[in-house]
C-alpha cells in the first residue's frame, strides 16, 4: 500500500455509524451534542434567591487562580442598600478569558459558592478586549440566568447544570454535601435534588446504579426554596 497505509484508520472510520445508524459527524453549529455535567465553561458571578449578590469581596478566587487572570477589589457595604448580606462586596469583578484555564479552582476556594461555571465554552471575540468579562457581564440577570453575550454561542442545555454540585460527586468532594437540597443560584432553575456523592457510606447494600441519580431520591426532588442550602 506505501502512503495509502496512513489513511487506513481514516478510511476505516470515515463511514462508520453509530448504534443509531446515523453518521457520527455532527452538523455543528446547527447540530450540537450534549455536553458533559461537569464541563468547565464561562463563569458566572450568583445571587441569592432575594437578589442579593453572593460575592463578598474576598479575593480567594484571585489569589488562588495560577493563571492571574482574575482581579477583584471588595468595597465596604453601604448600610442603607447593602449588595451583598456581609460587611463587603465585589466591587469590581473581572475575568480574562485569554488567559483562564477553566481549572475550577476559584469555585472551589470561594467561600459563598458565588462564582461557579456553566457549560458555555464558545467564544468568538472580534477584539482582545472583549475577552476581559467584567461584573456587569458575568453577574446574573434578575431571574438567576447566565447573561449572553453576542459572541458566545449558547445552546438550550449549555445553562441547565450548576456547577457547584462538583462538591458532593467529585472524587474528593465533601461529604456534608451529601444528600442537601441545593439551590441552583447560578442557572435560575429554582431546587436541585440532593445527591448522594461517591465518599456516601454504602453499607446498607443499596444498588449504586441509583447512587447520584436524582430521579431516584423520590420526595427530595419535590422541596421547594424553603429548604435550599
Amino acid at each position: 500500500m506505501g502512503y495509502l497505509d496512513g489513511f487506513a484508520v481514516t478510511f476505516k472510520k470515515l463511514f462508520k455509524r453509530s448504534d443509531t445508524g446515523r453518521i457520527l459527524t455532527v452538523d455543528f453549529p446547527k447540530e450540537k451534542t450534549a455536553r458533559p455535567n461537569r464541563l468547565h465553561g464561562r463563569h458566572v458571578l450568583n445571587r441569592y434567591e432575594d437578589g442579593m449578590e453572593k460575592c463578598i469581596g474576598c479575593e480567594l478566587c484571585a489569589g488562588v487562580c495560577p493563571a492571574n487572570c482574575i482581579y477583584v477589589r471588595g468595597a465596604d457595604n453601604d448600610p442603607d442598600d447593602p449588595t451583598s448580606p456581609g460587611e463587603r462586596f465585589g466591587f469590581v469583578y473581572e475575568i480574562n478569558y485569554l488567559r483562564c484555564i477553566h481549572c475550577d479552582l476559584c469555585v472551589e476556594a470561594c467561600p459563598t459558592e458565588a462564582i461557579t461555571e456553566t457549560k458555555q465554552f464558545a467564544f468568538s471575540f472580534s477584539q482582545r478586549g472583549d475577552a476581559i468579562y467584567t461584573k456587569a457581564e458575568l453577574l446574573t440577570d434578575d431571574k438567576g440566568r447566565a447573561q449572553r453575550q453576542p459572541w458566545e454561542l449558547w445552546s438550550g442545555e449549555e445553562d441547565e447544570h450548576t456547577s457547584a454540585w462538583m462538591r458532593a460527586t467529585s472524587p474528593q468532594g465533601d461529604a456534608n454535601f451529601e444528600g442537601v437540597v441545593a439551590w441552583s443560584g447560578e442557572l435560575g432553575f429554582g431546587v436541585r435534588a440532593p445527591e448522594r456523592g461517591q465518599v456516601a457510606d454504602r453499607s446498607s447494600g443499596e444498588d449504586e446504579s441509583t447512587v447520584g441519580n436524582p430521579a431516584s431520591e423520590g420526595p427530595a426532588a419535590s422541596h421547594d426554596a424553603d429548604g435550599a442550602h
